[in-house]
């Protein structure tokens, strides 16, 4: 098995990954967690980002008249235009592939769908912290979160990470865009290499996130980490086959989704809950996620709900 990865932990031609920590005693963790009743989406419209990032195509919203009624369709959807789950199809490692040697059309949302995501939420309202220190978080700018800034989150919250929790991860970029002009969301998207903050990329960060032994992690940003990407010219890009290791610092994707399985959400919408849970000092909750129950997909919106 390749270095530094949970390859062959949960057995071998393993779909799950890091989720296999959500086990039935996580998930009453979770329900211990709704207390008040108080249910916040997790989702954003599906029309934001609009125009979509990465060159990703706008689905066009199509209603059918009938006598009696209406059906409607989605042309042109890309399921990681808004708000998503990234499977383990959607990034392999340069080197070793994808999650775990499973074939590529062999991983699918569809194993996700089918057990369902159901266990205990954290949130680290990193945007918030920064900001109370004087260190506000710039969205539109490669700001690098460091993994002393999220622990010190998590410390300043008063939380205590458990095995299996699902750290949700605020960093203020959704709560930026949508006070954009529709020209500038237009500039942005048009951007060839978005800059964007996002969490630190390389191998310190993959270690911190996976000592964590948290279930998944999802954030407000475009990718989690920051961006752009590190990619270089295709002869430092040739390099991964003999240093692999530099290909953490390229794009912590490869880390976190072909080596170590833990899943990775985008474009959460978290505001309303982290306002909530700053308000009343708990950080945790029950969160539930029905990934799209599609063969094989590469991706989904993750239908998240925190109960609090």
């Amino acid at each position: 098995m390749p270095a530094a990865s949970s390859w062959g932990l949960w057995g071998g031609s393993d779909t799950f990954g890091c989720l296999n920590l959500l086990t039935p005693e996580r998930v009453r963790a979770g329900v211990a967690c709704a207390v008040r009743g108080a249910v916040f989406n997790l989702n954003l419209e599906m029309e934001l980002p609009g125009p979509p990032l990465f060159s990703r195509s706008a689905f066009e919203h199509i209603v059918h008249d009938f006598t009696v009624g209406h059906d409607d369709e989605l042309s042109g959807w890309n399921t990681q235009s808004s708000s998503q789950w990234d499977g383990f199809r959607h990034v392999r490692h340069p080197v070793y592939g994808h999650y775990d040697g499973v074939a590529d059309a062999d991983h699918g949302i569809h194993h996700w769908a089918r057990r369902g995501l159901v266990g205990r939420g954290v949130v680290a309202d990193v945007a918030r912290w920064r900001e109370s220190v004087g260190r506000p978080i710039d969205p539109d700018s490669a700001d690098a979160i460091e993994m002393e800034d999220l622990l010190a989150t998590l410390e300043a919250q008063d939380v205590q990470l458990q095995v299996g929790d699902i750290l949700l991860v605020r960093t203020g970029w959704i709560a930026w865009y949508r006070n954009l002009e529709r020209h500038e969301r237009v500039e942005l998207a048009g951007r060839a290499h978005t800059p964007a903050c996002g969490l630190q990329r390389g191998v310190k960060s993959a270690r911190v996130l996976w000592d964590m032994h948290i279930a998944a992690i999802a954030a407000d940003n475009p990718a989690l980490e920051v961006m752009p990407f590190g990619f270089g010219n295709r002869d430092e890009a040739r390099e991964w086959k003999d240093d692999p290791g530099r290909a953490a610092e390229t794009m912590l994707h490869f880390s976190l989704l072909g080596l170590l399985g833990l899943p990775i959400g985008e474009f959460f919408d978290l505001d309303a809950l982290a306002a909530d849970c700053a308000s009343d000092g708990r950080y945790s909750c029950l969160l539930t996620s029905a990934p799209l129950n599609l063969a094989a997909g590469v991706a989904s919106p993750p239908n998240a709900l925190a109960i609090k």
